[in-house]
């Protein structure tokens, strides 16, 4: 099928003149009238871009899209939404961006500069519509949602190394497959799951024997979204094409700086802090410290380029001399329309693809004793967690699935907590009695619910009637030091 010629000024003015309109307003083609017949009809947005706004059939060709001033082009149509968590971005990603498929048959045959995969990402032209619903929705209401933005888009020579490095670690396991194996596909279940550690921009979904994908990551495609409505980054001066090149530099900074306490080094790094009062030290310094660490001045891990896109989350772990836990830790906050909604299975919802799409960088330091303050734990080093197939699925859904039913069944209740007397258990600051949820508690799961608030008369989410302070989804302490404990220091 030969592709659809345009100039990249036409293109310009052609979408210019759609920003800010609905999928709905520029629909000429009438493309929504199929969602009458067939409600769960996917790929609507792209249909009425191609259809409607650019005027040309919608295909499935393995080649790009368009030809623009000579240069094939890949077009994607890509959703957008407000971040779950209130801050400077003003859109996030809303799923990861599939790109095409795997295929193990073909793929062991090509070299990354002709693969499908690198001609299909090497000129794009991405077109962003604002999914505006906390919930999933029928195809007809995709008509409701804005286009607002678009831009032509191509990689860095550093994000390519990059790309093409996580593209050679499918096409060399999938070889190694077929080498070792009488019946190589019944081992390519392995490639969505084995893979993950190593992977930085892409990963590959859904599992065999669906045939898998290859699939930009959701972080990587929201800090790409970030940038272009205007949000900065701050790149590292030097560049880390693999997850091994990266290890390799966490390893010698853990060389260089185990046994300081977070106070030297503050010190030593030249943060700016207060030592005198101590004031505000809270685990957050342990992020600009590895920021330092790496010769960045930002103050958040998620400001730096690299660690932003390859979906890189910090956490650090404090632990006691013994190698146990001492505090649980926060993952989340919960966003309840989207949790609930029936019409997401897990594969698609929020909590799989944070477990599935983003690693754990653990910063792990020991405290000398219990009552020791902050600044006094000392620095150990990294480990990089990534959470299996089997915790995600045997530890996170019944949790995922057992708040779904209490909220949908209408079986969540709020009870008032009782001393050993059975007499009311009161809150000191405010001198109200002390309630609490049903939700799935720490003794019971290893991930759990637990809410935050200033206190107990600052309830400001309400759900099934009921007023509480918003919910966070947790994992227990001793869980993570004994997930962290099989995983060798970096």
């Amino acid at each position: 099928m030969a592709l659809h010629k345009f100039k990249r000024d036409e293109l310009e003015q052609i979408f210019k003149n759609v920003v800010n309109k609905t999928l709905g307003e520029v629909d000429t083609k009438n493309v929504f009238a199929r969602t009458v017949a067939h409600s769960k009809i996917t790929g609507i947005a792209g249909d009425v871009v191609e259809q409607s706004i650019l005027g040309y059939p919608a295909n499935s060709n393995k080649k790009p899209d368009l030809l623009v001033d000579g240069t094939p082009t890949e077009l994607k149509s890509t959703g957008i939404r407000k971040p779950k968590k209130k801050g400077e971005f003003l859109y996030e990603a809303k799923e990861p961006m599939s790109i095409t498929a795997v295929s193990p048959g073909n793929i062991i045959n090509e070299e990354f500069n002709t693969s499908h995969f690198w001609s299909k990402i090497e000129h794009m032209l991405l077109v962003y519509y604002h999914y505006d619903s906390p919930i999933t929705v029928k195809a007809a209401d995709y008509a409701n949602f804005p286009i607002k933005g678009y831009h032509f888009h191509e990689f860095s020579e550093e994000e390519k190394e990059i790309l093409k490095n996580d593209w050679l670690i499918v096409r060399d396991f999938i070889q190694y497959l077929k080498d070792n194996y009488t019946n190589a596909k019944a081992e390519y279940p392995r490639i969505s799951s084995e893979l993950r550690k190593q992977l930085m921009l892409i990963d590959t979904a859904p599992k065999w024997p669906n045939p898998p994908r290859f699939r930009l990551k959701r972080s990587a495609v929201s800090t790409l979204v970030q940038k272009h409505f205007g949000a900065q980054f701050e790149e590292l001066t030097e560049t880390y094409s693999s997850f091994k090149e990266l290890d390799e530099e966490l390893r010698k900074l853990a060389v260089k700086y185990k046994g300081n306490t977070v106070r030297e080094l503050v010190e030593k790094l030249s943060i700016a802090f207060d030592l005198e009062s101590g004031k505000d030290a809270s685990k957050s310094i342990s992020e600009q410290i590895v920021v330092k660490m790496f010769g960045g001045t930002a103050k958040k891990i998620s400001k730096i380029d690299l660690f932003s896109k390859v979906g890189l989350v910090p956490k650090t772990i404090v632990q006691t001399k013994d190698g146990k836990r001492t505090e649980d830790t926060k993952l989340f906050r919960i966003d309840f329309a989207e949790w609930t909604d029936v019409n997401i299975p897990f594969e698609e919802s929020f909590a799989y693809n944070y477990f599935s799409g983003q690693q754990i960088l653990g910063i792990i330091f020991e405290e000398p004793s219990t009552k020791a303050p902050l600044l006094d734990n000392k620095f150990l080093g990294f480990k990089r967690l990534v959470f299996s197939e089997e915790i995600i699925e045997n530890e996170v859904k019944p949790v995922w699935q057992r708040i779904r039913d209490l909220v949908n069944n209408d079986e969540l209740v709020e009870v008032i907590e009782v001393d050993k007397f059975n007499r009311p258990r009161m809150n000191k600051k405010t001198n109200t009695v002390r309630t609490s949820l049903n939700f799935p508690k720490s003794k019971d799961y290893t991930f759990f619910v637990r809410g935050t608030g200033a206190d107990s008369t600052k309830k400001t989410l309400e759900l099934n009637g009921l007023n509480m302070y918003s919910q966070y989804f947790w994992m227990r302490g001793e869980v993570i030091t004994e997930m962290l404990r099989n995983v060798e220091h970096i």
